[in-house]
């Protein structure tokens, strides 16, 4: 079988070319760079797929060898350059043992705006301080999964697609709208006057069940979700319209951001045509 046009074999782990893959368990430096350099990186055949079918483009691709017939209909549609390597040099480049075998650099496309989102969405999502690529990660595949309209994040929230969040959502950060807001908490009164019910997660005693409060049947919500451990700030809290919790049992006090995100999403959504 022809070896596809584009596809360049590198041998030398420090060859110019791949220097959008290099140092990728580098958080600092990655978090600086690819905002910076506006590029994200999608690791994976599944995650690659789908970052192209959400329209990003893509700057180049870094595939070992057993890959390149797997991703030989991507490597012929796509103008970028393809790199095929080692296993053992993409090791040297990246920082890890690459067990997926593809990685594509792409390019990042220019957020909307908070104002933006909240004119058509319904069902919102907002970001307190969640700082954990993995836990932004598994938020925002729920939030696709169980049909929330958008995201929205504080200035200080880790970046969606930041590789290890990419990662763990399945891509599911290309198909959910997300802004930044540009401050904190100031920004909350913004998204009260486009019309939606605050409603603060937390498993404080005063909250009251999602049961009780029956989200589902509210015009416009937006749901406040704090970081791990620490929740939502004071300040977030005393913005909202009302506190909510999960009903627990067995003495558990409180549920991992991500598996509580769930839990919420599924209760603000049900009910809706689509679900």
């Amino acid at each position: 079988m022809a070896e596809p046009q584009g596809l360049l074999t590198i041998e030398d782990p420090d060859d110019p070319r791949l220097r959008d893959y290099t140092g990728l368990t580098d958080v600092e430096l990655r978090r600086k760079r690819e905002p910076a350099e506006g590029l994200f990186i999608a690791e994976g055949e599944k995650v690659i797929r789908r970052a192209k079918l959400a329209g990003y483009e893509m700057r180049s691709m870094l595939l070992s060898a057993k890959w390149v017939d797997v991703m030989r209909d991507v490597i012929d549609e796509v103008p970028a350059p393809v790199y095929a390597v080692a296993p053992d040099l993409a090791e040297q480049v990246t920082g890890y043992h690459v067990h997926r075998g593809a990685l594509a650099s792409m390019q990042r496309k220019p957020l909307p705006t908070a104002d933006e989102l909240l004119t058509t969405a319904r069902r919102i999502v907002v970001m307190e301080s969640v700082n954990d690529h993995t836990n932004i990660g598994a938020i925002f595949r729920s939030a696709a999964a169980l049909g929330m309209d958008a995201v929205l994040l504080s200035p200080d929230c880790a970046d969606p697609l930041y590789r290890r969040s990419v990662k763990v959502s399945m891509g599911a950060v290309f198909s959910v709208p997300y802004a930044r807001l540009e401050s904190w908490p100031k920004s909350l009164q913004t998204v009260r006057e486009a019309g939606f019910n605050l409603l603060a997660l937390t498993p404080a005693e005063k909250a009251r069940s999602l049961d009780e409060v029956a989200p589902h049947r509210m015009d416009r919500v937006a749901l406040l979700l704090g970081a791990e451990g620490e929740g939502l700030s004071t300040k977030a809290l005393m913005a909202a319209d009302e506190w909510v919790r999960i009903p627990m049992a067995h003495g558990v006090d409180s549920l991992n951001v991500g598996a509580a995100a769930a839990v919420a999403f599924y209760a603000v959504a049900t009910g809706r045509p689509e679900l």
